[in-house]
């Protein structure tokens, strides 16, 4: 969400890239919880940081920790020539949500999970300190084409709607949800590691808001998705209508439409949104699902292969793989 002034469109600017990098530093970091920090970046180039809000997408190139930022390749074919360098020359790259944009201080927010010294942006964030250096490709206001980014794109007709995610889902799906609209019904299911990790959201009455932690008193230890996976199904079959399929004359359940392809989460992404044009409610119903692949996975398999969700009407979105090493 903007705050402050917006930034003014360039009338030279008609070859300026859709995303580029954008040289800030830290200018405060305030921890929100036990498992959340908000790192304030701040430089005078963000007046031209397009705020497109919602789950806006940005990269952080953080620091080597032998050599900063010299080699960073930033023309514009600049992520073909960072994956062409030696694994052990590339700066750190890790995928967030653009936070709010002050346009007028030059500031924009991006919020962390912190998980310990268990990859480097984790480890960035839980040292971070005022002057520390970062880059951010984000989005450029002068860009006059679409510049892509953001999944959420529910049709108009999209009155029942299920939003939910774990912890690195948190920051879009805030997002999304305070934006939406009086008259629609959703259900906002949030899994987060510690019971002290939920937070008020300012949402419209028809929002209902579910946090489910971890651990903390009176909560048993989870294992990562089990309480968001519960609750998504429970959920869905709510909101999806009758919660079953229709029933084929002789009273045997139908099949759903077309093949549902398996997804290898631990070799390719699983990333599966229909775009504007495509996507369609189901009788009023859409979906927008982000985390961990495997819990995504599974979820994808429920929705659409036993509760027959068209695949029109939900976007599903493997942030990251439990076990790798190249998330965080």
């Amino acid at each position: 969400m903007s705050v402050g002034t917006e930034p003014v469109a360039d009338p030279q600017a008609a070859d300026v890239p859709a995303y580029r990098a954008f040289h800030v530093r830290v200018r405060r970091v305030s921890r929100i919880s036990p498992s959340f920090t908000r790192v304030t970046l701040a430089g005078d180039d963000l007046r031209f940081f397009a705020d497109r809000g919602l789950d806006q997408r940005i990269n952080l190139i953080f620091p080597h920790p032998e050599h900063g930022y010299p080699v960073f390749p930033e023309q514009d074919d600049w992520y073909l020539r960072w994956r062409a360098m030696p694994p052990e020359r590339r700066n750190p790259l890790r995928t967030y949500t653009a936070g709010a944009v002050r346009h007028g201080a030059r500031e924009l927010d991006v919020e962390f999970v912190l998980h310990g010294a268990t990859g480097p942006a984790s480890r960035w964030a839980e040292t971070a300190r005022p002057g520390d250096p970062l880059v951010v490709i984000g989005p450029d206001a002068r860009h006059r084409g679409e510049a892509g980014g953001r999944e959420w794109s529910p049709p108009p007709d999209a009155t029942r709607l299920l939003l939910a995610g774990d912890e690195t889902a948190v920051p879009a799906i805030r997002a999304i949800a305070e934006s939406l609209p009086a008259h629609v019904y959703a259900e906002v299911i949030l899994e987060v590691p510690d019971h002290a990790d939920g937070r008020p959201l300012l949402v419209p009455p028809g929002v209902r808001v579910t946090w489910l932690p971890r651990r903390g008193p009176g909560v048993p230890g989870h294992g990562h998705g089990e309480r968001l996976s519960a609750a998504v199904r429970e959920a869905a079959s709510r909101l999806v209508a009758g919660g079953r399929r229709a029933r084929g004359p002789e009273g045997a359940e139908e099949r759903p439409a077309g093949r549902l392809e398996d997804v290898d989460v631990d070799a390719e992404i699983l990333w599966e949104v229909p775009d504007a044009g495509s996507a369609a409610a189901q009788r009023g119903f859409y979906a927008w699902l982000a985390g961990e692949a495997g819990v995504v996975k599974l979820l994808r398999r429920h929705l659409v292969g036993d509760l027959g969700v068209d695949r029109g009407a939900v976007a599903f979105m493997g942030y990251w793989r439990l076990g790798r090493s190249d998330i965080g």
